[in-house]
């Protein structure tokens, strides 16, 4: 899929702004702190419905405005696809999909799909388990609707579940309706598990592939789920093992006033040569594999969806040294990409072979050149 039009009002530091978008690879030229990225974050908010930058769509209005406005047409597959959002000041955004409001953000979800690398994303390897937590739950939800349904029901439960756990401390009587819980949190939370280890099952597989074509051969790229509740064959058995490792650890969870089980403790392992290399791992291959589980999204979610997701790379060139840039660029032969960087000369010599650029300065965008 890709994006024709994008317009945005009182939008971050955008007072208004239509532009029309090249099919293949748009290019963002500018200085920091000129609205570069808010192109990036208005497109990602139509995909998913919320943005990477912040949880407080206040900071998304431009300052002195009440409200702000997105719109996207694109084209799929199988027709035309067109997003509307609107953010009002202290209510919740609204949404439209080809015309028809969207209350839920099930809705918007699987109507566009996107795919972003950032400089963030190479703490992806580094950082700690909730970071990978986070990444393999936005993207099963951006694929499978369903998935973010469950997952929304499971933390509900699970906060549920923690107070109750607070109240039993102060007070035994309360331990009789623990069990309600239990089987609520071990229902949810078997569905999300089976999902997240075929999720990862199939990104090991296509992201094995691209890293050894990055590294030579050299090295093999290994993902493990690993879940704080050993995996079963199936939903039922699952469930059941899971109430029980509830019960087990029930006296933990009351003095501690949390629950130390389940999916928001997993984590996913990364091996390269059979090295954790989320503790181990050089900064080159930190980088080669944030890389390459990024391309592996991109062919999963064409995988699942039939679609290509549109890319949008912020800032991640000048994080990457001239051969992850030239093979990163070499993928993106059938993906409309959105490129932001402060250095038109560092881009000119790859290949980009259809591509519009654009200069932005202090949220002016002008239509600098065309191949």
């Amino acid at each position: 899929m890709y994006i024709k039009n994008l317009k945005l009002i009182n939008f971050r530091n955008y007072h208004q702004l239509e532009l029309s978008l090249h099919p293949k690879v748009n290019i963002f030229v500018g200085d920091n702190a000129q609205g570069k990225t808010n192109i990036l974050e208005a497109i990602y908010m139509t995909a998913s419905g919320k943005s990477f930058r912040t949880i407080k769509d206040r900071e998304i209005i431009k300052m002195d405005k009440q409200q702000g406005y997105i719109k996207i047409e694109g084209e799929k597959r199988y027709g035309k696809v067109t997003v509307e959002i609107k953010l009002e000041e202290e209510k919740k955004k609204q949404v439209k999909v080809n015309g028809l409001t969207s209350t839920k953000r099930t809705e918007l979800l699987g109507n566009v799909y996107v795919v972003i690398f950032s400089p963030e994303d190479l703490k992806l390897v580094k950082e700690g388990p909730a970071e990978r937590r986070r990444f393999i739950d936005q993207e099963l939800s951006n694929i499978k609707p369903k998935y973010f349904h469950h997952l929304h029901q499971y933390h509900k439960v699970l906060m549920q579940r923690n107070n109750l756990l607070k109240k039993i401390y102060q007070n035994k009587k309360y331990m009789d309706t623990l069990d309600i819980w239990d089987e609520k949190l071990a229902e949810l939370g078997a569905r999300l598990m089976f999902e997240r280890l075929s999720f990862i099952n199939r990104l090991s597989m296509l992201s094995k592939l691209v890293h050894r074509k990055i590294t030579d051969n050299r090295e093999t790229l290994e993902l493990r789920y690993q879940s704080s509740i050993p995996m079963k064959k199936n939903d039922e058995e699952m469930k059941a093992f899971f109430i029980e490792k509830l019960k087990e650890s029930q006296e933990k969870d009351v003095n501690r006033g949390s629950t130390t089980l389940g999916p928001h403790r997993d984590d996913l392992g990364l091996y390269v040569n059979g090295i954790d290399i989320r503790v181990f791992g050089s900064q080159g291959q930190q980088r080669t594999t944030a890389l390459a589980l990024k391309l592996a999204e991109i062919e999963l979610v064409k995988g699942e969806t039939g679609e290509y997701p549109i890319l949008l790379l912020d800032d991640v060139m000048s994080e990457l040294d001239q051969k992850r840039q030239q093979f990163l660029i070499k993928s993106l032969r059938d993906i409309q990409t959105f490129v932001t960087t402060t250095e038109l000369n560092s881009l000119e010599t790859m290949e980009f072979s259809d591509k519009s650029i654009f200069y932005v300065e202090n949220a002016n965008v002008k239509y600098y050149a065309k191949d």
